[in-house]
């Protein structure tokens, strides 16, 4: 059975939200037991008050220096998303690992950096990575991700719910997911980015007939 995603369009959430009131409301007449939630990992983040602007951050020199290793396109290759990034995981550990990412790629292994950087390392959003008006601050991955899915799936009664990190160079990264669910394969059904771009405001997927699609895929 072909899965259907269904994009949902919301308001502008805000740290005043509770995602998982904001979800049943906008999808509570629309998804079924046999359905999967999915959301963007920077909304949840948003609502639980995760963000930064980069005026309230003092930069370093460290973190001015260690940015300019980071390929343009990332996150923390400006001063403030690397900043972001020492406020949360400390200064010292991000330039470790900054440093052992560097000598690994040396001896063919890559992703060290993210891997000893601190879980924020693969999830922060830097100016303009984001919706407005949140595009002036730097957005961090969320917290208690595996928490808000489970509380996800019990309000709605589907069956699962996932955070997903989602952009439009063809990436798709679980930050959470319920058990049960094949978290991987509806990673793999969000390559495309339903969500679309921050400013379409469809942070929330929901991926209809999924208990059926994954079985048949077993």
């Amino acid at each position: 059975m072909a899965v259907e995603i269904i994009p949902i369009s919301t308001r502008i959430l805000t740290p005043k939200d509770d995602i998982v009131d904001v979800i049943e409301k906008y999808t509570k007449d629309k998804i079924t037991a046999d359905d999967v939630i999915t959301v963007a990992e920077s909304v949840v983040a948003i609502t639980q008050g995760n963000i930064v602007r980069p005026d309230e951050m003092k930069i370093t020199c460290l973190a001015r220096f260690c940015c300019r290793f980071i390929p343009d396109y990332g996150s923390l290759a400006t001063p403030h998303g690397m900043q972001a990034l020492m406020r949360k995981e400390g200064e010292w550990r991000v330039a470790f690992a900054l440093f052992a990412g560097f000598l690994g790629k040396v001896i063919g292994q890559r992703g060290l950096f993210y891997k000893w950087g601190g879980r924020q390392a693969a999830l922060i959003d830097d100016v303009t990575g984001t919706m407005p008006p949140f595009d002036k601050c730097v957005v961090y991955g969320p917290e208690n991700p595996d928490q808000v899915v489970s509380a996800l799936k019990n309000r709605l009664g589907c069956f699962g719910a996932m955070i997903a990190d989602v952009n439009d160079l063809h990436r798709s990264r679980i930050v959470g997911a319920t058990a049960g669910m094949n978290a991987q394969l509806a990673s793999d059904l969000l390559l495309d980015n339903p969500f679309g771009n921050a400013s379409e405001k469809r942070p929330i997927c929901i991926l209809k007939n999924f208990r059926q699609y994954q079985e048949e895929k077993r």
